[in-house]
Order: structure tokens, then sequence, then C-alpha cells
């Protein structure tokens, strides 16, 4: 498992009774995870003083009980040494800034555990910038508010950031505002994914790298459906054809239950490693729970790399 544990604005205070408790800057929140099927001590204050509380409904959904937690508020994510470019050193050093807000089903905008790959692939991103000289082009498909494409930015990339929620594409690009990355060669596309992958394939751009965090359902923006286990294989061989001649890496992340790792990685391996070489790799992703020096499982990754 690879553990996003290099956070200092965020925590996984507790886990119990299919809840964890966690921190956010300065603020507490409880929010329900599937995972937790125990029951631990509960320890912490924090459990019976948290400054909101998303309950899950026996129906479905849920809703947030606030008791002192602003509309907005944000942290910040330190990248590893070496690996930031000029773009962001002006205005924030080597960090990464998120604006954060509860919003519908228990989120707040923002995958902590994700920073395990934000690590590795700026580092990707920054040797292969390094040896070539030139800024990989980078594809973000279903970025959400933008973590990876900051990262990638951040790194020194040129990225495309391609959403099919109007919504999330303007908040990805408040944190980039946030982080100082406004001025970044980053695209913002409202669209959805599958049909901008088929016109940048007629179109004959190519991407050295491409990441893609699919959502188990969803629907694009004229009511086009995805379900993650009949849409991603075709669609990820789809993406094989944006690859350009020097591909840099292929990033896969997983929430659904039902892909394991080893699923990512015997796609990886059938798609991309039998047309370019190079090396698959896949592991659970997780964040530590410093209340009890236990990792919570936080869904699956799997990594082509060019070698």
């Amino acid at each position: 498992m690879r553990t996003a544990d290099r956070w200092k604005d965020y925590e996984v205070i507790d886990t119990s009774m299919g809840e964890k408790l966690e921190r956010w800057g300065e603020y507490m929140l409880i929010r329900p995870d599937p995972q937790v099927i125990w029951k631990s001590p509960m320890s912490s204050p924090y459990w019976r003083n948290p400054n909101a509380h998303y309950h899950r409904s026996q129906k479905g959904g849920g809703e947030w009980e606030f008791f002192d937690l602003p509309s907005e508020w944000s942290i910040d994510y330190e990248l590893p040494e070496g690996v930031s470019s000029l773009n962001n050193k002006a205005a924030h050093g080597d960090r990464l800034s998120f604006n954060l807000k509860p919003f519908a089903f228990k989120h707040t905008g923002l995958f902590p555990e994700q920073a395990a790959n934000w690590d590795m692939f700026s580092t990707l991103i920054k040797n292969r910038i390094s040896e070539s000289g030139e800024a990989p082009k980078v594809l973000n498909l279903f970025a959400y508010t933008g973590g990876a494409t900051l990262a990638a930015a951040a790194a020194g990339a040129s990225v495309t950031h391609v959403d099919a929620s109007k919504g999330m594409v303007t908040w990805a690009r408040e944190n980039a505002h946030l982080s100082g990355l406004s001025d970044a060669p980053v695209r913002w596309l409202v669209d959805d994914c599958r049909k901008f992958v088929e016109r940048e394939i007629r179109r004959g751009n190519r991407y050295e790298a491409i990441i893609m965090d699919p959502p188990s359902y969803g629907r694009g923006p004229k009511g086009e459906i995805w379900k993650i286990e009949e849409s991603i294989w075709p669609f990820v061989e789809l993406c094989t054809e944006l690859l350009s001649k020097a591909p840099l890496f292929f990033l896969i992340n997983s929430y659904t239950t039902g892909l394991q790792p080893a699923v990512l990685s015997y796609m990886l391996n059938l798609s991309i490693k039998k047309k370019f070489g190079g090396t698959v790799s896949s592991d659970e992703l997780g964040l530590p729970v410093s209340g009890s020096g236990l990792t919570l499982p936080c869904g699956a990754s799997g990594i082509w790399i060019a070698k």
C-alpha cells in the first residue's frame, strides 16, 4: 500500500463504526467511510466536539450537521523537494493550495490520499523535462477540482484538464489561483471525457501522459451515462491512441471496490505495456491514522511508466 503520509494540513485522527474523524486544517470533520467496519475506543475528544458531521441516511445519501464550520476554507500541501518548477514559486514556494467546502455526498472537494500519486508523477515529469528540455503534455480526465492538474503543472507540465461538471472546473481554477498557478499552461475544459478523447484523436493531438480518475457512475453534460465496470476497459483502449511516440506514464485511479489493484494492472498490461513496453505497477492507496498507527485504505491506483 502506498500512503499519503506527508500532509501537514490534513490528518485522519481516528476511525470507528463506519466513520472517520479528520482534521482539515484547523477544522475537525466526521464523515462516513464504508471501509471502517471495526469499533475503536474513540478516545479523541473531537468525536464529541467536531466542527461538522456528515450523517448517512439509511435511505441513501445523507446530510451535513454543522456546529462551527465556515462555508469555505483552504489547506496547503507541500510538494516534494525539487519537483516544483518556477510556475508557482513566486507565489507560494513549493506548495499547492486547495479551497474546501462541504457539499453533497459527504465530500469537501479534495481526496487527500491522491497526494501519493502527485508526488510520484511530479518526479517523472521533472525527470523528463531534465532529459528532454521540453514540457510533457498531460491529459487529466474526470479531473474534479484539479489536484492532479495542479501537481503536474507545478512540476512543469502543460496540462489539459477535462471534467463534465462546469462547477468542478470553476473550483479547479480557483485552486490554481490559490496555488499561484493562474498563468500556468493549463487548458480548462468542460466536456464529456469520452467525446473529448474521440475528438482529440481525430485532430491528431497527442499527450505524453494521461491521468484518469473515473467515477463509478456519472453523466456527461448532455446526459451521457458512464458505468465504470462497462466503460473503463474500452475507454482505456481508446485513450492509448492519444499517447505520443514517447509517452511517459498512464495513471488510473479507482474508488470502486470491484476494481482491485490487480484489475488495473491487467488493463494497463494489455492495453499499454503490450504496445509501448515499460513497467506496470498497482497498489492500494491509504492514509495513516494517527490515533491507531494503522492505515486506512482509500481505493486503488495503477500506473504504467515508460521505463
